[in-house]
């Protein structure tokens, strides 16, 4: 019988020190024979919760622990006996963090002796000297019979003899030896990886790293047997590890957590102030009484709420909003909370459950026995303050955001693992140019070889494998957006706190799967860009045309609006924006506002993988009748033509037609969102499909219904949310419809945020009769405003925040500086305003000067005349005299004007978009000789014809419900066109659609009603072409929605992709003209 337990593992949230998640070292104990294993990450305890998961599959027992690195050279081990002592280790580590900084414990040996009760510690000694000696006998002193000292093997010359001078140092002290394998990584074929992650943590390469490489090779995970017999020599070290194994019992389970009483009313417990809150707002929703539907289910929400002990946390959420309404801060619940009638009549959510007949068991479930997840959006500008509130209401020990665990993704790896291997940063960056979005699907040969190069190369060759690996692995904790964990004591007390990078803000170490799994609450305060984004539209609105509108004005049907969603004319309104609800609006022809929950919740994977979306099309186009085989499953299916479109009415669905409870239904929605992972969902096959057959359903109609369901896997979209959200969406949509010009100046100034680039924002404004003025500094402020015009709109007038490399603060100084006295002169504005020559000049790059120094390129000439800094002697005239006089006289100078080309690509180049003529104007006479067509023009050619049409790309998407099939959006001076290429086509052109900022593409014209795309069998890059337009290398910037650049998180669901290769069309002719950089900008996706 063995006896060892490995001490000392290291994990991967020691970051770039171990090579294995917790799971993995888990498992490979498992495999070796292991019976318990010690985790002991250096300064964290970031893993425990995984390693506790991989204790509950695996069976191997997690003793909880942490490697602490003191000021004065000890390193220790710090091993909790029991729950007392975990949270000494806890509020240790806080304090190290406080001290050091995110990613940084500092901590020295008063702070091991204030927290050692109850604490094994194992000093992890260097050599037998003098200082190991003197650190045994501190450690003695203050740990008694629980001090130990480590042996461990480093295979360097003397190692054995090393060994027994420490263990014959450690009788000396009465300090207790126990043998460790220092453990960076599960499996030995992970020595390279681990070599590459030091390179990366030591900031050099491979090939520099000597002495600093970990120090010896064998740092994997072995068996007790193994260890047992490398021992040999040392019996007590191997006995002193079961010890220490048996004394530290306490398992992770054991964390009580509490939520924070809620004192609302004196003398009221907090369910008692619950209920009396629900009632008073009931009664002012409902002066003449309390109708029966919402009497009986506020009733049962407050039974099982009392049940459930959570009136508590109904009261937190329910104060946030208060104080966030008492600020004049927008905010709306969403989410399965909106499911809620006490939620609703608080005005935490903005959604009748009633009257949308919403399921609260989807929202919280007596069985399920899991917290409920109210989230609240904030407008985003403002969220900062709630954030603050949050602080200062709950204490700084009681309060702090969970953490967000950053992973490696595939440009990441793979820039990294190159440095670290020494290749050349032009070679990492052309393979980082073939990575999709956010991938973390590493990179092919295929991929490798269409960019020519050799992928044989023992190097690169080996930077592809290595990255691959680091794929997934941590590179460090960053904050939540907004999921906030409070607690009724200390929080320090269950999981250290750390400060995050933002000033005033604080994280735990444990992200929201992790406290999921330890049951512990989630309050989530979520900024949304649209909510701040209306909040300036209400106010410009009341601002410039007296009118008092808000969110709440907007509940009734507009036909007018719904006529502009018809038509897809919806660039920048909220979530009905992207291409594929624009490709949607015109055959679901929303008209009234459940039509847009629809809108909302079908563009979806959820319902797309179901097969939902199709059969509902054709029902509510009118060619195919709903089918409801029972009356019962009509009043649950009617609203959406007999498809279950949301996870409510699937759950609907299992209760009515296959007699499941509530609670059942829950379970069922919860195992299809894993069922791809457990595979739990076969029996509620034979449950739901037997149970309808049972009561009188076909066998088809179930089984079908049974796939639907299953089509949700964790992406069907809850009603409550889908109708929280085409609230917001409605309100976007009025305002763009009824007033495109404040609708336009909000949009601009809540940038970035939504689907597309302000230049598609500009150029959409003024296809509906805004004025846009350019940026000027006698009429500009930081933000874009409106000024008086003739037409039926006010004139928007775009301000300094579109002016690339302009800090907000030189803004506002010239702003303060000008007044009501409008400059004159360039030198005027530098003088008055007091700002740097550099911000000025960004002005001038922006022709912001064209109001006082006619164009462009002379206001730049006038620029470079000025110095670093203003003469103090003129200064102090001006002061004196109350007026401007210039330093020096300069003879007028005439310089060539730019040509309308390049004043357009300038345009682009400082304020990401042009007032001028769209680039393409300037390349149509080519264009027409090459044959290819307008955008605008596609509508007049019949379907099913080959076409040419080229544009910049405004939108690339690969959605993962799509299997891998590209969306490219691109724009000409007439308007857009939608391309789509198959997956295959997609790997041929990888390099044109990635890389190119114009392209033209062939293929077959595709129409469906009013939507139309283009099947595309070839992509050509026009960059040459575009960078004829100035004589300089120019690229337009994609939109937000642009999956490409800077894509949304991974998606398991993408395929492998089919390879090919093909012979690329001529280039364009090359400028001979001297070229500047392409301006990299980047953009953001929304799958």
């Amino acid at each position: 019988m063995t006896r060892y337990v490995e001490l000392q593992a290291t994990s991967h949230f020691s970051f770039l020190r171990g090579a294995s998640s917790p799971e993995q070292l888990f498992s490979a104990a498992a495999l070796l024979g292991h019976n318990a294993l010690g985790l002991a990450d250096w300064g964290s305890v970031a893993g425990v919760v995984r390693g506790w998961d991989a204790q509950k599959a695996t069976g191997v027992r997690m003793i909880a622990g942490a490697r602490v690195d003191l000021t004065d050279g000890k390193a220790l081990l710090l091993y909790p006996t029991d729950r007392p002592a975990w949270s000494r280790l806890t509020r240790l580590l806080s304090i190290g963090k406080a001290r050091g900084g995110k990613g940084c414990c500092l901590l020295d040996w008063a702070d091991i002796v204030a927290h050692a009760e109850g604490q094994i510690a194992i000093l992890v000694p260097d050599q037998p000297d003098d200082t190991t000696m003197a650190n045994l006998r501190d450690l003695k002193t203050v740990f008694g019979a629980r001090a130990h000292v480590a042996l461990a093997l480093r295979r360097r010359p003397d190692d054995i003899a090393r060994l027994h001078w420490l263990d014959a140092m450690a009788r000396a002290t009465a300090v207790r030896s126990v043998a460790t394998g220092d453990i960076l990584y599960h499996s030995p074929d992970f020595r390279p990886l681990q070599d590459v992650m030091t390179a990366m943590r030591e900031k050099t390469t491979i090939d520099g790293l000597g002495f600093r490489r970990e120090r010896y090779m064998d740092r994997n995970l072995k068996s007790p047997a193994e260890m047992e017999r490398r021992f040999s020599a040392f019996p007590d070290a191997i006995q002193a590890s079961a010890d220490i194994a048996d004394q530290c019992r306490f398992d992770l389970g054991e964390i009580q957590y509490q939520y924070p009483y809620e004192q609302v009313m004196e003398g009221r417990t907090a369910q008692e102030a619950l209920a009396a809150l629900t009632q008073a707002a009931a009664n002012r929703m409902f002066p003449t009484g309390l109708p029966a539907a919402y009497r009986k289910q506020i009733d049962h929400e407050l039974r099982l709420i009392d049940q459930l002990g959570y009136a508590p946390y109904f009261l937190t959420v329910n104060s946030i909003v208060a104080e966030s309404r008492r600020r004049g801060i927008l905010c709306q619940g969403r989410g399965s909370a909106a499911n809620s009638c006490v939620c609703y009549m608080l005005g935490i959510t903005s959604i009748d459950p009633i009257k949308h007949e919403l399921l609260f068991e989807r929202f919280v479930s007596g069985e399920r026995k899991e917290p409920p997840d109210i989230d609240v959006d904030f407008e985003h500008e403002r969220r900062e303050e709630i954030i603050q509130w949050i602080y200062d209401t709950y204490g700084r020990t009681r309060s702090a955001l969970t953490a967000v665990v950053t992973r490696y993704r595939t440009r990441g790896a793979v820039a990294e693992v190159g440095k670290a291997l020494g290749l050349p940063r032009d070679l990492t960056k052309m393979l980082t140019g073939l990575v999709w979005g956010w991938s973390m699907d590493g990179i092919t040969d295929e991929q490798i070889a269409s960019v020519n190069l050799n992928a044989d190369d023992h190097r690169l060759k080996l930077t592809l494998e290595l990255s691959r690996r680091l794929i997934g692995t941590p590179r460090h904790l960053s904050q939540h957006p907004g999921g906030f964990v409070l607690t009724q004591d200390r929080l320090d007390d269950l999981v250290p706190i750390e400060p995050a990078r933002m000033e005033d803000r604080q994280i735990i170490e444990w992200d929201k799967d992790d406290i999921d799994a330890l049951k512990f609450m989630k309050v989530d305060v979520l900024g949304l860009g649209m909510l701040g984004c209306m909040n300036r539209a209400f106010n410009l609105l009341e601002e410039h045309k007296g009118l008092r509108v808000g969110m709440a004005d907007l509940q009734d049907d507009d036909p007018a609006v719904y006529a502009m969603i018809q038509r897809a004319d919806t660039l920048g309104v909220f979530q009905i924006e992207s291409r594929a609800q624009m490709s949607m609006l015109p055959r679901i022809k929303p008209k009234e506002f459940y039509d847009l929950v629809i809108e909302v919740a079908i563009v979806r994977p959820g319902p797309i993988q179901g097969d939902m979306v199709h059969p509902y099309l054709r029902r509510r186009e009118g060619k195919e009748t709903p089918e409801y085989p029972k009356p019962e499953l009509k009043a649950v299916l009617k609203k959406t033509l007999g498809v279950p479109l949301f996870q409510e009415q699937a759950m609907k669905v299992a209760i009515v037609g296959a007699g499941f409870t509530p609670v059942e239904a829950d379970q069922l929605r919860r195992a299809m969102a894993t069922f791809k992972l457990t595979g739990g969902v076969s029996h509620f096959y034979d449950k739901l499909v037997n149970g309808m057959i049972a009561r009188g359903y076909p066998k088809d109609f179930a089984e079908r219904t049974f796939k639907q369901i299953e089509g949700f896997g964790s992406y069907g979209f809850p009603e409550s949310h889908a109708a929280s959200f085409a609230k917001i969406a409605y309100a976007s949509c009025w305002m763009k419809h009824h007033h495109p010009d404040v609708f336009c100046a909000a949009l601009l100034n809540a940038q970035p945020m939504g689907f597309y680039a302000p230049a598609q924002i500009v150029r959409d404004a003024r296809n509906h009769g805004v004025e846009v003025r350019p940026v000027s500094i006698n009429h500009s402020h930081w933000d874009c405003t409106l000024e008086p015009a003739r037409g039926r709109y006010k004139a928007v007038r775009l301000g300094f925040r579109q002016v690339r490399g302009l800090a907000n603060l030189h803004g506002a100084a010239i702003v303060g500086a000008r007044g009501p006295a409008p400059f004159e002169s360039v030198e005027e504005v530098w003088r008055r305003a007091g700002v740097p020559r550099a911000a000025i000049e960004r002005l001038a790059e922006a022709d912001a000067f064209a109001c006082i120094a006619q164009d462009r390129r002379q206001g730049l000439w006038k620029v470079k005349g000025l110095g670093e800094a203003p003469l103090p002697l003129f200064a102090a005239a001006d002061a004196r005299e109350g007026k401007f006089s210039p330093e020096g006289r300069e003879a007028l100078v005439t310089l060539q004007p730019m040509t309308q080309g390049r004043e357009v690509v300038e345009d682009y180049r400082s304020l990401q978009l042009s007032l001028r003529n769209h680039p393409l104007s300037f390349l149509r006479p080519e264009l027409d000789a090459m044959r290819i067509v307008r955008c605008a023009d596609l509508k007049s050619i019949r379907d099913g014809r080959n076409v040419e049409v080229a544009g910049v790309i405004l939108v690339r998407q690969r959605p993962g419900s799509a299997k891998g099939v590209l969306f490219v959006t691109i724009e000409d001076e007439t308007g857009v066109a939608q391309g789509i290429l198959w997956p295959d086509r997609f790997e041929i052109y990888r390099r044109q659609v990635m890389s190119a900022s114009m392209i033209a593409m062939r293929g077959r014209l595709q129409k469906e009603g009013e939507v139309i795309h283009i099947i595309c069998d070839r992509i050509i890059d026009h960059d040459d072409m575009l960078r004829s337009v100035g004589r300089m290398d120019f690229s337009v910037a994609p939109g937000r929605g642009d999956g490409a650049t800077h894509g949304g998180g991974p998606d398991p669901r993408d395929p492998a992709f089919p390879s090919g290769r093909t012979l690329g069309s001529p280039p364009y002719r090359q400028s001979t003209a001297a070229q500047d950089d392409i301006l990299p900008i980047r953009s953001h996706d929304f799958h």
